[in-house]
């Protein structure tokens, strides 16, 4: 398996890769406000880089539930100087984490080689032309309804069989519109539009999402199911929650871990793929 991104192709066959957070933003629900210097976001993506990262989401614009909506400028303000100052320091794969196109096209240019969209690439009717233009890694993720109602009463018949069938869709319609097929990624949107029955089905049935080959990234981080499970109610005590989660995402298939703490997820991940690939020739 194989996954392309603007400044090179990944191969995903036997290993994975985590991905870094890192939120420019002073009201996401882990770490807003903390990386709002861009010495010390850079500083910190080197950090995560060293501990086994490979990629750095960057995104200047939360999108935990109730998040207040940004503009435009703002957005491109809090991102772009802190990838152009990691692009200096770094040649590791950046990826802007945006629904918004001309913010990805923004970030692009400055150095970005995958766009995450939260919308799956519905939410401006530019993405897609965008992302096919400059032959971007793109992650498509799913989510019912928006970050400010995507919480209120989310209803499925099926969630496994209505997330696999919105994949398909998407594939079938970005690559019409030019994306390269083999630079799409799909990610099931745990905890955007989803219940925690929802997010536990998802989970369970990771290994059905897969569709045309494309990787699969996984994004369980801190959030607010593994408090529920756990009783935790500070999103830095879930890291050992998140853990136990890339473990098992890993086993069922998913390549992509998008993580806060990166050292043991790494580890974690390393260990499953030493698992999934025992006695493989």
């Amino acid at each position: 398996m194989r996954w392309k991104t603007r400044r090179r192709v990944v191969d995903l066959t036997e290993k994975g890769l985590i991905v870094g957070i890192l939120n420019v933003t002073p009201d996401s629900f882990s770490d807003g406000g903390q990386y709002l210097d861009i010495p010390l976001a850079v500083q910190h993506a080197i950090g995560m880089l060293q501990e086994g990262a490979e990629i750095i989401d960057i995104g200047g614009e939360s999108t935990r539930p109730g998040a207040a909506k940004v503009t435009e400028e703002e957005e491109l303000a809090r991102v772009l100087p802190v990838i152009r100052a990691l692009r200096e320091a770094s040649n590791c794969l950046i990826s802007i984490d945006t629904s918004k196109a001309e913010v990805a096209r923004q970030a692009i240019e400055a150095g970005a080689d995958i766009v995450n969209d939260v919308t799956g690439l519905k939410g401006d009717v530019n993405m897609a032309k965008v992302c096919a233009q400059t032959d971007v890694g793109v992650i498509v993720m799913h989510m019912q309804g928006s970050p400010d109602t995507m919480q209120d009463q989310p209803v499925y018949e099926d969630v496994l069989r209505e997330v696999r069938k919105y994949f398909e869709e998407r594939y079938r319609t970005l690559t019409k519109l030019g994306v390269n097929p083999q630079c799409l990624c799909f990610d099931p949107g745990i905890g955007f539009g989803k219940t925690l029955d929802h997010n536990l089905q998802l989970l369970h049935g990771l290994s059905t999402l897969q569709v045309n080959n494309r990787p699969v990234m996984l994004g369980v981080s801190r959030k607010s199911m593994i408090g529920k499970v756990l009783g935790l109610e500070d999103a830095e005590d879930r890291d050992t929650g998140t853990v136990a989660l890339t473990s098992m995402g890993r086993l069922a298939g998913a390549q992509l871990h998008r993580v806060h703490e990166i050292r043991r997820n790494y580890e974690a991940m390393r260990m499953a793929e030493a698992v999934l690939h025992n006695g493989e020739a």
